[in-house]
């Protein structure tokens, strides 16, 4: 491991100019602790399981500092007057969550919408935090002082944080306090004077080997006996102690991008989080075994509101990719200008715009809330709730417009390339608006997207993208204006006698 006093810091100091790409990429070069295939990664800017989504992320960073994008990527630090990335941006008014709008969906256009938790989306999370201080406060003044101190730091030196906020998966008949080893789930095992030290595991770190910050929190209802698990906190990657688990990565299957198009360059990664017995000094620690704010800080502020805005910007996008995808296979097949064909991409195009319409209603009638804008509560969590079915069925429409196009694709591009197959290529292969290799590109493309286990692992992300489908739909049940609905079957029940 690179000494301590080696190891490049996590981002340029705060007032300088906006973060690059090629400064993002250095810093991954810290020493963290990231496994894969029983073995530690030397460098994940190099390895090929996490190095081209680790450049699609300097990307971003790049898009954000280009001055061409000033007006739409960034703000002005209050603290530092230096431009940095909107998304840190707490917003006031309508248009302030508008234009955050306009900057996740340039960098999930960047990405087709892809990458899930790119670093604009823990950063909302945070925006809501340091917007409620005083949620954090009712543990103690400087808890609220310490997650406000570290949003700025967020802010002004652009980091990317991702999370770890589920318990694992061990034994969920029993609470966290009960299972067979207490250290099992992340939790406090010591304190001391400055600090305190975490020890067990959680899920699911997205992104997190490609980031520069943890946050440990929990977003699974805790019970009397959980204290010791009721934690929010962040911690450097590098931290002395901290594991990251990979699982199993699809850009290394990848033979080459022609035949995974996706798969070769956005698989950003999703890790299991093995804390042992990391340090975490007090001011990196925001809820200390607190069950109360452990669950306030995600309802009673608007953190996970601002996270899944930027989830649903993302969400929108990819759903603009699917269905670009669907056209231009339908074009180029020349099945566009057939009656059922046009019925199932109206029905496709009538889902899409259901969800980009959730999005800007979420947004136009958010409400202020002490100066501060809350997307609306009702609006997103019900888009949210269908994600989890529409998405499924969108997919398995798509499937069925393509017919048998998927399994009859050649083998690999070394077929359109060898001089014993690429005469039956072009000749058989083709279609009537592009030659053999621009059609299998397509097919390729659609494949990686819809049915190759890099499209598996996006549908069953998005199926599970805001929890269990069922506690969503129990956030809208919470927050839907019930009053008004049985208001109305009252006045219908108090309507006089219709006289004969």
């Amino acid at each position: 491991m690179t000494p301590p006093q080696a190891r490049p810091t996590s981002a340029r100091p705060a007032g300088e100019s906006l973060r690059t790409g090629a400064e993002y990429l250095r810093s991954l070069k810290d020493g963290r602790h990231v496994m894969l295939d029983g073995e530690r990664v030397a460098d994940v800017t190099e390895h090929p399981a996490f190095r081209e989504a680790a450049r699609q992320v300097a990307r971003l960073y790049d898009i954000a500092a280009a001055p061409e994008n000033r007006e739409r990527m960034t703000f002005t630090s209050p603290k530092t007057g230096a431009p940095v990335l909107r998304a840190y941006q707490i917003p006031a008014t309508h248009a302030d969550l508008t234009a955050r709008r306009l900057f996740h969906e340039t960098w999930a256009e960047a990405t087709f919408g892809l990458m899930g938790r790119t670093p604009d989306h823990v950063a909302g999370f945070f925006c809501g935090y340091a917007a409620t201080p005083d949620v954090f406060a009712a543990g103690g003044k400087h808890f609220a002082d310490n997650v406000v101190r570290f949003y700025e730091r967020m802010r002004d030196e652009h980091l990317y944080v991702s999370y770890a906020i589920v318990p694992p998966q061990i034994d969920r008949s029993k609470p966290a306090h009960k299972q067979s080893d207490p250290a099992l789930y992340a939790g406090v095992v010591k304190e001391r004077d400055d600090g305190i030290v975490i020890r067990g595991a959680q899920q699911l770190a997205t992104g997190g080997a490609l980031s520069d910050w943890l946050q440990l929190a929990c977003i699974h209802p805790l019970q009397p006996g959980d204290e010791n698990y009721a934690n929010g906190l962040v911690v450097p990657i590098d931290a002395p102690g901290l594991k990251l688990y990979s699982r199993r990565p699809f850009a290394t299957m990848a033979k080459n991008s022609f035949d995974h198009p996706l798969s070769s360059r956005f698989d950003e990664s999703d890790a299991y989080v093995v804390f042992d017995d990391v340090f975490v000094p007090w001011e990196q620690v925001f809820i200390y075994r607190n069950p109360e704010i452990s669950r306030d800080q995600w309802w009673k502020t608007p953190a996970h509101l601002l996270g899944n805005h930027q989830a649903q910007c993302r969400y929108v996008t990819k759903l603009r990719f699917m269905l670009g995808l669907a056209q231009r296979m339908n074009e180029m097949t020349g099945n566009i200008a057939a009656p059922p064909v046009q019925v199932a991409m109206g029905e496709l195009a009538s889902l899409a715009s259901i969800f980009e319409g959730m999005l800007l209603a979420h947004e136009a009638i958010a409400p202020i809330d002490n100066g501060v804008l809350w997307p609306h509560r009702t609006t997103l969590y019900s888009a949210m709730a269908m994600q989890s079915e529409f998405n499924g069925r969108m997919l398995e429409m798509i499937r069925e417009l393509a017919g048998g196009a998927f399994i009859t694709l050649p083998s690999s591009l070394a077929d359109l390339e060898s001089p014993q197959t690429a005469p039956d290529m072009e000749r058989y292969m083709r279609s009537a608006s592009t030659d053999a290799r621009g059609r299998v590109a397509l097919m390729r493309l659609l494949w990686d997207f819809i049915g190759s286990e890099f499209g598996s692992r996006h549908q069953q992300y998005e199926k599970f993208y805001g929890g269990a489908s069922f506690l969503v739909k129990t956030n809208v049940f919470r927050h839907y204006d019930w009053k008004r609905a049985t208001a109305l079957v009252d006045r219908a029940l108090a309507l006089p006698p219709v006289e004969g």
